[in-house]
């Protein structure tokens, strides 16, 4: 997915928004269409069944009829209404796998967007280069293409339906930047800005063959610890910038419900909490591309991302019965924003994008408590979040680059090695140490 910053003018941004209205109302119908769809609500068919929930064509049929009793729907693009009808089917038909389950209502200022088909027609060839040859009427396929053109090492433009050419600002700059080749593209606005997304498959980074291993543990206070003994961090806001955020918060407070004071503070944080997520992409984005291009093999600590950011529950308060504690929960909610705000998964998935192939997941369990010199797994080992000093060999390195060293390594969970002394005590088949986790004996990674 290739994605750029669009500038289009009072006129093309007033045509945009009404696509985006639009596209909206379109969705939102077809949502409340199939919400009414029940069992109970389902049509007879001459036969005697029950019929099933309008298709994709049948959609696309009662879109014409909407478009001819409705003015205002009709002024609007009829291929931006369709391809909002195309997006709900596909949500439709994914909602078991993508995660995300039924789909819901699309609100204003929230989900502003809508997606274009390329309009011109240009032949397909198959991956070997031969032309693609459709066997009913033995003629090449023609697909779609969006057109773009480029302006200068800077700019470039696209065409959208009833707005003429846009212009957006390429990523990279200079002769070199490729303009996207897609067939469809969409566009967003969200915080005041507007971003065309092209749907490209990134081109993999090819290996530098240098065979080179890296191992990346990711955590809050450092983002990615790499096993060379480099450390990487996401860039946020900054203490100015999180005084404001805290400024404008506090006079959407103090601001009457509803009232134009309160839309404009929350405007502000909206804008400056989107410029935190532009960082955080950007970082992302840059961090990947350089561990494609530096290593043969990149290792990541496999974390459960979900898991780890869900909701604390509510525990009851055992001094007040009835009430519940407010404190740990609280603790929670910061440890995810903590989290989030780190961008796990997005360099995971970007390096993976990159780097078909080339990215492994180790598992968690006793990375950070084994000893990257020894093998010792102890619990004690860990002093601190940055301190790690091995209770048997007395190894020091700090917490977060031991862990990526064994990550580096394939190793987490795997038998320590049996040793009759140490800092960590005795460790024969009947004299276990006390600090030492449970082990598990089926896995036979070896350990150098």
């Amino acid at each position: 997915m290739a994605r750029f910053r669009m500038y289009p003018t009072s006129e093309q941004e007033q045509q945009m928004l009404l696509h985006c209205a639009h596209a909206r109302y379109v969705w939102n119908l077809a949502v409340e269409q199939h919400s009414h769809w029940r069992r109970d609500n389902a049509h007879h068919r001459p036969d005697g069944k029950r019929s099933g929930a309008p298709s994709f064509a049948e959609q696309c049929r009662q879109l014409t009829e909407a478009r001819a009793a409705s003015e205002w729907l009709r002024a609007g693009n009829q291929t931006v209404q369709a391809q909002a009808l195309k997006d709900f089917a596909k949500a439709k038909a994914a909602r078991f796998t993508s995660g995300f389950g039924e789909p819901t209502w699309r609100k204003k200022f929230v989900h502003e967007g809508f997606r274009v088909i390329g309009d011109d027609r240009v032949p397909e060839y198959e991956p070997d280069g031969r032309p693609r040859i459709n066997p009913k009427t033995n003629k090449q396929v023609m697909g779609r293409a969006v057109t773009v053109q480029r302006l200068n090492r800077r700019w470039a433009q696209v065409k959208v339906p009833g707005c003429g050419w846009v212009r957006f600002r390429l990523s990279v700059k200079g002769k070199g930047a490729r303009l996207p080749a897609a067939k469809t593209f969409r566009v967003t606005y969200r915080n005041g800005q507007w971003h065309a997304a092209f749907a490209v498959i990134p081109e993999p980074i090819d290996k530098p063959g240098t065979g080179e291993v890296i191992g990346i543990d990711r955590g809050v206070t450092i983002t990615a610890a790499l096993s060379d003994g480099r450390t990487l961090t996401c860039p946020q806001l900054t203490t100015r910038e999180r005084a404001q955020v805290r400024k404008h918060q506090r006079r959407a407070a103090r601001a009457p419900k509803g009232s134009e004071r309160k839309t404009a503070a929350y405007a502000q944080v909206a804008k400056l909490k989107a410029k935190e997520a532009n960082r955080r992409k950007d970082w992302c984005e840059k961090t990947s591309t350089m561990l494609a291009r530096t290593y043969d093999l990149v290792r990541f600590e496999k974390l459960s991302i979900k898991a780890m950011t869900a909701k604390a529950k509510a525990k009851p308060d055992p001094d007040q019965p009835g009430q519940y504690l407010s404190n740990g929960r609280a603790a929670k909610a910061g440890l995810n924003r903590g989290i989030l705000a780190q961008g796990w998964g997005l360099l995971r998935q970007r390096t993976g994008d990159k780097a078909p192939g080339r990215v492994e997941d180790v598992p968690a369990p006793y990375t950070s408590l084994r000893c990257s010199a020894c093998g010792w797994i102890d619990k004690n080992s860990r002093k601190s979040q940055a301190e790690f000093v091995c209770s048997s060999c007395g190894f020091t390195c700090n917490a977060d680059t031991n862990a990526s060293i064994n990550v580096a390594a394939g190793q987490g969970g795997i038998p320590r090695p049996r040793q009759s002394a140490g800092a960590g005590g005795v460790t024969t088949a009947t004299s276990r140490s006390s600090a030492r986790e449970p082990q598990p004996t089926w896995v036979g990674i070896p350990l150098f």
